[in-house]
């Protein structure tokens, strides 16, 4: 049951399926390209998509917008301490520049570093660097309709033959990320948070979360732990940060905010260490790139994050959605994660290769049928991997209600009744970073079969 009401609105339009088709073609067939008044429902991404309480609104306007001892960043300490259990905070203007303050502060050229699944930027700030990013995922990972309760899991087993190899001295840092964004939205248990833990001081590492689904990992924890059976999510929440040395944190997923985030450290050196880093490359450490009003917004959306009514109605809609294409026989990951329904390209379109990218054809058909925008996570998303084909489909929060949700499945359905008329894709320009090229290249379709 929704436990929230609209206090505004904003008109959304569908555009012909002519016009989808020429913007697609204008958009070199990625999605990212596309503007997004051509989009009916935007499933791109969950980050910093979602709506703004009327709290968070009203906190807006109480920011302060004092370049260095904002008191809007006082208030964001003090929820960072209440809600995740850290004393100490380095401000950035989103989860991809606390990457950059913490990884550019710990990592150096050689090094390897391990997590349960490095999402794309993570990799490509591991990348830049000079290290080497591994992943390190339990098996039931790739079973895409097991019904494992953890499927984000870090495999310490695997950790440990891959320190065999390179070496302890050589693994500084070891990433667990929850819930796990590139493993189908899986969450990850306390347990295994605790053995991370465990395996982190065997080899000296620095332990880190990247924790900007932590409510959502936390809900599926207290229902699916039996030790968490009567807790809180709150309460589950600061107990699994509680393992970790730093976590690295984009505001806009679990913060419920637009902009926004931080790396939060218990050891005062790592703390000096990154807050310097984090001057240099994103602003004073009472703002780090962002207004004084984002943040006083943030600190407001990490306490509503861990409220019951909430969480709740945020994961079953995702779960909703998720259940409702599996009715169709749409092969959907099983089980449905927290923030995203990923789908199987490759059991969709098994007659496409991956070298023709099934993942992003499926993508750029959902788009053409229905005016929905989602994104590939498989070969075109993770060049030169053996990760399966998916397509995500993140939704904001707070953001749609059932009759979008509905509008998701019937086109979803719409091109699973038509999927041997699908044909693949070339790349014919890309970046040269190749771990961030699914953001801007461009494909051509190789026809239909």
């Amino acid at each position: 049951m929704t436990t929230y009401k609209s206090k505004m609105v904003e008109p959304i339009h569908l555009p012909a399926r002519e016009e989808r088709a020429a913007n697609l073609e204008d958009a070199g067939y990625n999605l990212f390209n596309l503007d997004a008044d051509d989009v009916f429902v935007d499933l791109l991404t969950d980050s910093g998509t979602g709506t703004m309480s009327a709290e968070q609104w009203a906190a807006m306007i109480r920011g302060d917008e004092a370049y260095a001892g904002s008191s809007s960043f006082r208030k964001l300490e003090d929820a960072v301490a209440e809600v995740m259990g850290f004393d100490h905070v380095v401000p950035a203007h989103q989860g991809r520049g606390a990457e950059n303050v913490l990884y550019g502060t710990i990592l150096e050229e050689g090094d390897v570093v391990l997590n349960n699944t490095h999402f794309d930027t993570t990799r490509a700030h591991v990348a830049n660097q000079g290290a080497e990013a591994v992943d390190c995922p339990v098996p039931e990972a790739s079973e895409f309709d097991s019904e494992g309760e953890f499927k984000g899991n870090f495999s310490v087993d695997e950790a440990r033959r891959v320190v065999d190899e390179v070496g302890a001295e050589n693994v500084p840092a070891v990433i667990l990320t929850i819930t796990n964004n590139s493993a189908a939205g899986q969450p990850v248990s306390v347990e295994n948070t605790r053995a991370v833990r465990e395996f982190c001081d065997e080899i000296d590492a620095t332990f880190v979360l990247d924790a900007c689904r932590f409510a959502e990992n936390a809900y599926f924890v207290r229902n699916r732990e039996q030790e968490f059976a009567d807790a809180t999510v709150a309460e589950v929440a600061r107990e699994q940060l509680s393992y970790a040395d730093v976590a690295v944190m984009s505001g806009k997923k679990d913060g419920l905010v637009n902009i926004g985030g931080f790396v939060a450290c218990r050891d005062e050196t790592l703390y000096e260490h990154a807050k310097q880093r984090g001057i240099l490359y994103e602003g004073f450490s009472t703002y780090g790139g962002m207004s004084g009003r984002d943040i006083e917004a943030m600190a407001v959306g990490l306490r509503e994050a861990v409220e019951e009514d909430y969480i709740a109605d945020r994961v079953e809609q995702v779960r909703f959605l998720g259940e409702r294409m599996a009715e169709q026989g749409i092969p959907v990951f099983q089980p449905v994660g927290g923030h995203a329904v990923y789908l199987d390209a490759g059991e969709f379109l098994p007659h496409i290769p991956a070298e023709e990218f099934p993942g992003q054809a499926l993508a750029v058909e959902i788009y053409r049928e229905g005016g929905v925008r989602c994104v590939e996570l498989g070969s075109f998303a993770f060049p030169d991997s053996d990760r399966p084909e998916l397509i995500r489909m993140a939704v904001p929060r707070r953001m749609y209600h059932k009759e979008h949700i509905e509008h998701v499945v019937e086109t979803v359905a719409a091109v699973w009744d038509r999927r041997e008329e699908i044909g693949g894709y070339e790349v014919v320009d890309e970046p040269p970073m190749k771990e961030i090229r699914h953001f801007s290249a461009e494909l051509a379709p190789l026809g239909r079969v």
